[in-house]
């Protein structure tokens, strides 16, 4: 499950005015501002507490080394990821690699149910 973090980078070019002595309320000045510039940033990550696949070794949304010798020529690799049921995360061509051999978890050694794959 992704997460999104929004963080406010910068505010700038702010006009801030001081109304007239008949316009106070209370005994204090009433501030107005305008915001003229308002950047935003938006980060997000998976809800996963490893980021790397632990059969390649390679950063769990970088593409595997199967994607990286196939497609080195092209533009975007899409290599999905896939979790088991352990929420264990590897790249899925990966663990597909693997289960030919074991149908177990590399890292638990539980039988290896797919929870979902995909990005």
């Amino acid at each position: 499950h992704p997460h999104l973090i929004l963080s406010i980078l910068e505010v700038s070019a702010m006009d801030v005015e001081k109304p007239a002595a008949d316009a106070k309320k209370g005994g204090a000045d009433v501030v107005k501002f305008k915001v003229k510039k308002w950047n935003a940033v938006a980060l997000w990550s998976w809800d996963i507490t490893v980021d790397t696949c632990a059969i390649c070794r390679n950063h769990i949304m970088s593409p595997c080394i199967e994607c990286q010798a196939k497609d080195e020529s092209a533009g975007k690799i899409d290599c999905p990821v896939a979790w088991g049921v352990c929420n264990h995360a590897f790249h899925f061509h990966c663990i597909s690699r693997w289960l030919q051999t074991r149908q177990v978890c590399p890292l638990d050694n539980r039988e290896w149910e797919f929870q979902k794959h995909g990005r």
